[in-house]
Protein backbone atom coordinates (compact mmCIF):
# COMPACT_ATOMS: atom_id res chain seq x y z
CA UNK A 1 0.00 0.00 0.00
CA UNK A 2 1.36 3.44 -0.95
CA UNK A 3 2.22 5.87 1.81
CA UNK A 4 0.75 8.66 -0.32
CA UNK A 5 -2.98 9.43 0.17
CA UNK A 6 -4.87 8.48 -2.98
CA UNK A 7 -6.95 11.67 -3.19
CA UNK A 8 -3.84 13.70 -4.06
CA UNK A 9 -1.91 12.16 -7.00
CA UNK A 10 1.86 12.45 -6.71
CA UNK A 11 3.88 13.47 -9.76
CA UNK A 12 7.33 13.40 -8.13
CA UNK A 13 7.48 10.60 -5.54
CA UNK A 14 11.15 11.30 -4.88
CA UNK A 15 10.33 14.76 -3.52
CA UNK A 16 8.97 15.89 -0.16
CA UNK A 17 5.16 15.86 -0.22
CA UNK A 18 3.29 18.56 1.69
CA UNK A 19 -0.42 18.23 2.47
CA UNK A 20 -1.71 21.53 3.73
CA UNK A 21 -3.88 24.61 3.54
CA UNK A 22 -2.66 28.20 3.93
CA UNK A 23 -3.88 28.65 7.50
CA UNK A 24 -1.37 29.92 10.08
CA UNK A 25 -0.18 26.38 10.80
CA UNK A 26 -0.13 25.48 7.13
CA UNK A 27 1.82 28.60 6.20
CA UNK A 28 4.61 27.59 8.55
CA UNK A 29 5.37 24.52 6.43
CA UNK A 30 5.11 26.35 3.10
CA UNK A 31 7.39 29.14 4.29
CA UNK A 32 9.88 26.66 5.71
CA UNK A 33 10.11 24.68 2.48
CA UNK A 34 10.67 27.85 0.46
CA UNK A 35 13.22 29.26 2.90
CA UNK A 36 15.09 25.95 3.11
CA UNK A 37 15.18 25.53 -0.66
CA UNK A 38 14.14 21.87 -0.54
CA UNK A 39 12.35 20.34 -3.57
CA UNK A 40 8.75 19.54 -2.72
CA UNK A 41 5.30 18.94 -4.11
CA UNK A 42 2.30 20.60 -2.46
CA UNK A 43 -1.24 19.27 -2.16
CA UNK A 44 -4.17 21.38 -0.98
CA UNK A 45 -6.22 19.63 1.70
CA UNK A 46 -9.69 21.17 1.72
CA UNK A 47 -10.59 21.04 5.39
CA UNK A 48 -13.88 22.81 4.65
CA UNK A 49 -14.93 19.67 2.77
CA UNK A 50 -13.50 17.34 5.45
CA UNK A 51 -10.86 15.84 3.17
CA UNK A 52 -8.60 15.57 6.22
CA UNK A 53 -10.81 12.74 7.45
CA UNK A 54 -10.09 10.49 4.46
CA UNK A 55 -8.93 7.14 5.79
CA UNK A 56 -5.64 7.22 3.92
CA UNK A 57 -4.96 10.77 5.10
CA UNK A 58 -5.66 9.75 8.68
CA UNK A 59 -3.14 6.95 8.14
CA UNK A 60 -0.38 9.56 7.83
CA UNK A 61 -1.92 12.02 10.29
CA UNK A 62 -3.94 10.29 13.02
CA UNK A 63 -5.12 13.69 14.29
CA UNK A 64 -6.63 14.57 10.88
CA UNK A 65 -5.24 18.10 10.88
CA UNK A 66 -3.00 20.07 8.54
CA UNK A 67 -0.15 20.25 7.72
CA UNK A 68 1.24 16.78 7.10
CA UNK A 69 4.54 16.05 5.43
CA UNK A 70 5.90 12.91 3.81
CA UNK A 71 9.64 12.77 3.23
CA UNK A 72 10.54 9.80 1.00
CA UNK A 73 14.15 10.22 2.13
CA UNK A 74 13.74 10.46 5.88
CA UNK A 75 16.14 9.40 8.62
CA UNK A 76 18.22 6.42 7.56
CA UNK A 77 17.01 6.90 4.00
CA UNK A 78 13.57 5.55 4.91
CA UNK A 79 10.27 7.36 4.22
CA UNK A 80 8.65 9.18 7.12
CA UNK A 81 5.28 10.85 7.56
CA UNK A 82 5.08 13.70 10.03
CA UNK A 83 2.20 15.61 11.57
CA UNK A 84 2.46 18.74 13.79
CA UNK A 85 4.07 21.84 12.29
CA UNK A 86 6.77 22.02 14.96
CA UNK A 87 8.00 18.50 14.23
CA UNK A 88 7.84 19.20 10.49
CA UNK A 89 9.93 22.36 10.77
CA UNK A 90 12.50 20.69 13.02
CA UNK A 91 12.90 17.86 10.52
CA UNK A 92 13.23 20.21 7.55
CA UNK A 93 15.73 22.44 9.37
CA UNK A 94 17.92 19.46 10.20
CA UNK A 95 17.58 18.07 6.69
CA UNK A 96 18.51 21.38 5.05
CA UNK A 97 21.11 22.36 7.65
CA UNK A 98 19.48 25.77 7.89
CA UNK A 99 17.33 27.90 10.20
CA UNK A 100 18.20 25.96 13.38
CA UNK A 101 21.39 27.17 15.08
CA UNK A 102 24.08 24.60 15.74
CA UNK A 103 25.30 26.43 18.83
CA UNK A 104 23.67 24.55 21.76
CA UNK A 105 22.61 27.71 23.60
CA UNK A 106 21.02 29.27 20.52
CA UNK A 107 19.40 25.97 19.60
CA UNK A 108 17.74 25.83 23.01
CA UNK A 109 16.61 29.43 22.68
CA UNK A 110 15.09 28.58 19.32
CA UNK A 111 13.29 25.58 20.77
CA UNK A 112 11.94 27.58 23.70
CA UNK A 113 10.35 30.16 21.38
CA UNK A 114 8.96 27.40 19.18
CA UNK A 115 7.31 25.87 22.23
CA UNK A 116 6.11 29.31 23.31
CA UNK A 117 4.25 29.49 20.00
CA UNK A 118 2.87 25.96 20.25
CA UNK A 119 1.81 26.26 23.87
CA UNK A 120 0.68 29.88 24.03
CA UNK A 121 0.50 31.94 20.84
CA UNK A 122 -1.30 29.42 18.64
CA UNK A 123 -3.93 28.27 21.13
CA UNK A 124 -4.67 31.71 22.57
CA UNK A 125 -4.78 33.56 19.24
CA UNK A 126 -6.93 30.78 17.78
CA UNK A 127 -9.41 30.86 20.65
CA UNK A 128 -9.56 34.65 20.51
CA UNK A 129 -10.31 34.50 16.80
CA UNK A 130 -13.03 31.93 17.31
CA UNK A 131 -14.89 33.93 19.94
CA UNK A 132 -14.22 37.35 18.42
CA UNK A 133 -15.11 36.56 14.81
CA UNK A 134 -17.03 33.31 14.59
CA UNK A 135 -18.93 33.04 17.90
CA UNK A 136 -19.79 36.71 18.32
CA UNK A 137 -23.45 37.00 19.25
CA UNK A 138 -23.76 33.26 19.85
CA UNK A 139 -22.58 33.38 23.45
CA UNK A 140 -21.69 35.90 26.12
CA UNK A 141 -18.49 37.97 25.86
CA UNK A 142 -16.48 35.96 28.38
CA UNK A 143 -14.47 33.98 25.83
CA UNK A 144 -13.76 37.01 23.66
CA UNK A 145 -12.59 39.03 26.65
CA UNK A 146 -10.61 36.26 28.31
CA UNK A 147 -8.65 35.27 25.20
CA UNK A 148 -8.34 38.85 23.99
CA UNK A 149 -6.59 39.81 27.23
CA UNK A 150 -4.25 36.86 26.90
CA UNK A 151 -3.40 37.76 23.28
CA UNK A 152 -2.58 41.29 24.44
CA UNK A 153 -0.37 39.89 27.19
CA UNK A 154 1.47 37.60 24.74
CA UNK A 155 2.02 40.47 22.33
CA UNK A 156 3.58 42.33 25.24
CA UNK A 157 5.93 39.42 25.94
CA UNK A 158 7.03 39.37 22.31
CA UNK A 159 7.32 43.14 22.09
CA UNK A 160 9.57 43.34 25.13
CA UNK A 161 11.78 40.55 23.84
CA UNK A 162 12.04 42.10 20.36
CA UNK A 163 12.93 45.56 21.67
CA UNK A 164 16.63 44.71 21.49
CA UNK A 165 16.78 42.26 18.56
CA UNK A 166 15.52 41.75 15.01
CA UNK A 167 14.51 38.10 15.42
CA UNK A 168 13.45 35.90 18.31
CA UNK A 169 16.97 34.52 18.51
CA UNK A 170 20.13 36.26 17.25
CA UNK A 171 19.36 35.15 13.70
CA UNK A 172 16.34 34.26 11.57
CA UNK A 173 15.19 30.78 12.63
CA UNK A 174 12.30 28.38 12.58
CA UNK A 175 11.04 30.10 15.72
CA UNK A 176 10.16 33.18 13.66
CA UNK A 177 8.54 31.02 10.98
CA UNK A 178 6.46 29.29 13.64
CA UNK A 179 5.18 32.50 15.20
CA UNK A 180 4.58 35.26 12.66
CA UNK A 181 1.78 33.48 10.74
CA UNK A 182 -0.22 33.47 13.97
CA UNK A 183 0.42 37.19 14.50
CA UNK A 184 -0.86 37.80 10.99
CA UNK A 185 -3.99 35.79 11.81
CA UNK A 186 -5.20 38.88 13.66
CA UNK A 187 -5.83 40.42 10.23
CA UNK A 188 -8.05 37.49 9.27
CA UNK A 189 -9.93 37.84 12.56
CA UNK A 190 -10.22 41.64 12.12
CA UNK A 191 -9.01 41.70 15.69
CA UNK A 192 -5.96 43.98 15.82
CA UNK A 193 -7.77 46.92 17.37
CA UNK A 194 -9.48 44.69 19.92
CA UNK A 195 -6.14 43.46 21.30
CA UNK A 196 -4.32 46.79 21.04
CA UNK A 197 -1.89 45.66 18.34
CA UNK A 198 -0.82 49.24 17.69
CA UNK A 199 0.73 49.38 21.16
CA UNK A 200 3.45 46.90 20.17
CA UNK A 201 5.79 48.60 17.68
CA UNK A 202 8.56 46.03 17.97
CA UNK A 203 6.17 43.23 17.01
CA UNK A 204 4.95 45.28 14.08
CA UNK A 205 8.52 45.90 12.84
CA UNK A 206 9.40 42.22 13.26
CA UNK A 207 6.39 41.12 11.24
CA UNK A 208 7.26 43.65 8.52
CA UNK A 209 10.85 42.33 8.31
CA UNK A 210 9.51 38.81 8.11
CA UNK A 211 7.08 39.60 5.31
CA UNK A 212 9.80 41.30 3.23
CA UNK A 213 11.63 38.00 2.75
CA UNK A 214 11.10 36.50 -0.74
CA UNK A 215 10.90 32.99 0.70
CA UNK A 216 8.14 34.08 3.05
CA UNK A 217 6.23 35.79 0.25
CA UNK A 218 6.32 32.58 -1.78
CA UNK A 219 5.62 30.37 1.19
CA UNK A 220 2.40 32.07 2.31
CA UNK A 221 0.92 31.27 -1.11
CA UNK A 222 1.55 27.52 -0.85
CA UNK A 223 -1.71 25.57 -0.71
CA UNK A 224 -3.77 28.76 -0.89
CA UNK A 225 -7.18 28.05 -2.44
CA UNK A 226 -7.75 29.67 -5.81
Amino acid sequence: MSLFPARWPVQHPDRIQLYSLATPNGQKAGIMLEEAGLPYEAHLVNIMENHQFDADYAAINPNSKIPTLIDPDGPGGQPIALMESGAILLHLARKAGRLLPTDPRKELQTLQWMLFQVGHVGPMFGQFGHFYKFAKGKTDTYGEERYGKEVTRLLGVLDGHLASREWLVDEFTIADIMTVPWINALDFYDGKDAVGYGDFPHVHAWVARFMERPGVQRGVQVCRPG
